[in-house]
């Protein structure tokens, strides 16, 4: 099953931007991979160029029309939980290690860019930007770990996780059952999920021009 998975995965032309390929691909455990992929993108730097926003809408889908055979309630209860503890575990890595982090030279993958930009959008949102943060790709990796850097009480740092991931690991778990299996989006799923990519980074793109505008 796992060989299956991995193959699938190299061979899609989306990689990992394919979660309906993944997730299918993963079979019985789909619902377990995609909890993983939530704690990563929200807790481990690794994890920055994981397609949360889209995952999420496509497990929804995939429950709705008995793919995943599991229950919403239950997919929603496990996704936030994972989305909560990927912020978690993503603040205690920015208080533990962020001042290497910080030094790190840019690489194939991490790109020093990615730490100025959010942290731009922490400064310019304050404590709101954990929740906020949650709907734009690279920004909720990253906006973890600037909170631990910055020592943010943890109190109220894992109260805005808890508030941001309901919109975000419920809401759009919730939304993709609902309007996912509907024909119009069903037949043009890449599509789809290539727009909620799109939108996701979409805010960052808005602020780095704005910036850039200021400056000119």
């Amino acid at each position: 099953m796992l060989d299956a998975l991995v193959v699938n995965v190299l061979a899609s032309p989306l990689g990992f931007l394919n979660p309906e390929s993944l997730l299918e691909s993963a079979g019985p455990i789909a619902i377990w991979v995609a909890a993983a992929i939530i704690f990563a993108e929200c807790g481990l730097l690794i994890g920055f160029f994981l397609p949360g926003d889209s995952l999420l809408f496509v497990v929804g889908l995939l429950i709705g029309n008995g793919t995943i055979d599991v229950p919403l309630w239950a997919a929603c209860a496990l996704l936030f939980v994972a989305a909560l503890a990927g912020n978690l575990v993503g603040y205690w890595v920015g208080r533990r290690a962020g001042p290497a982090i910080f030094r790190r030279e840019d690489s194939r993958l991490f790109k020093r860019k990615y730490i100025d930009h959010t942290e731009e959008f922490f400064n310019r949102y304050g404590a709101v930007a954990i929740i906020l943060g949650r709907f734009i790709a690279i920004v909720r990796t990253f906006i973890t770990v600037l909170a631990g850097v910055g020592r943010m009480d943890f109190r109220r740092y894992a109260l805005y996780s808890a508030i941001g991931a309901i919109p975000w690991a419920i809401g759009l778990t919730v939304l993709g059952y609902l309007i996912g299996n509907v024909p119009a989006i069903k037949d043009n799923l890449e599509i789809a999920i290539i727009v909620i990519v799109i939108v996701s980074v979409l805010p960052i793109a808005i602020h780095r021009l704005a910036q850039r505008r200021k400056t000119a």
